[in-house]
């Protein structure tokens, strides 16, 4: 992994969540691996914890599937995938209905992660946003909306992710500052910066679902692609996109380059993951 910089680049809050700050790693002491289970009952690969992804095939036969209540989609082999959001509580239930009526139960265990929380003797700067802007924010943010629930068909979620871009880290997933007891949002990507115009790539194939122009107003130059079962991966502040919307990416296809678009200080890429409404760590489903 590379070291983390003195001086880090800053990206803003966004409908993303997105705020710079250094947050802790994911510790293999966190990591709660799954083991196979019997062939009637589920079987996992991954590692149960805040932020982070498994997968696993459901028992035979079985027709539907949900986490605590909610659905989740199955592939024809019966394989799907769990994200657990930053903030996941500490269990979550997942059921398998089969096609004979009868059910499978299990009890997931969610292993905690340590967030590095700043806390600043500052107050929040007071006010909300203009009523024009809002206006403009609340189209923006609709449009970012439907992207992610377009629900494509695509592969890439059963794939090991790659890196979309290389460079120094300058912002972690998960940390937070805390103004006089006032918490902040926490920063829900990966910020990567290997300098302006390096090139960015698809960390797993999917459908481009959202890609300028118009820029948007804290984005800027926004990429969203569609890895399939709900999972997808936003690309803030690009330069240039070198994709359009609908088209078919595999991995490690150029998607554009690195810029400061939006609401940055200076050149890096915001990368977010998230599955359905949990917001997940990117480092997490890196192969390496």
């Amino acid at each position: 992994m590379p070291r983390l910089p003195q001086a880090p680049v800053s990206c803003a809050a966004a409908a993303l969540s997105v705020l710079l700050c250094v947050a802790a790693p994911l510790h293999s002491t966190a990591a709660v691996p799954a083991v196979a289970a019997a062939a009637d009952s589920f079987s996992f690969s991954g590692a149960f914890v805040q932020g982070g992804l498994v997968r696993g095939r459901a028992p035979p036969a079985t027709t539907s599937l949900t986490l605590d209540g909610k659905p989740v989609r199955l592939d024809g082999d019966g394989r799907f995938i769990l994200g657990f959001d930053r903030d996941q509580g500490s269990s979550a239930i997942l059921v398998a209905q089969r096609a004979d009526g009868s059910r499978a139960t299990r009890m997931l265990a969610i292993a905690p992660r340590s967030w590095r929380i700043e806390h600043v003797d500052v107050a929040r700067r007071p006010g909300g946003a203009d009523p024009d802007y809002q206006r403009r924010r609340d189209i923006e943010l609709r449009r970012i909306a439907a992207a992610r629930g377009i629900g494509a068909s695509a592969a890439g979620w059963a794939q090991p992710f790659i890196w979309p871009a290389r460079g120094r880290i300058s912002g972690l997933f998960g940390s937070q500052r805390v103004y006089r007891g006032e918490p902040a949002a926490f920063h829900s990507g990966l910020d990567i910066a290997p300098g302006a115009g390096a090139a960015v790539v698809a960390p797993a194939e999917g459908l481009v679902v959202l890609a300028g122009p118009p820029m948007f107003s804290l984005e800027g130059n926004l990429v969203i692609i569609d890895h399939g079962m709900g999972l997808n991966s936003a690309f803030l502040h690009l330069a240039t996109v070198d994709v359009r919307a609908g088209q078919r990416v595999a991995q490690g296809e150029r998607i554009g380059t690195v810029g400061s678009t939006g609401r940055a200080t200076g050149p890096h890429l915001h990368w977010s993951v998230k599955w359905n409404d949990a917001r997940l760590d990117p480092q997490a489903m890196l192969a390496s």
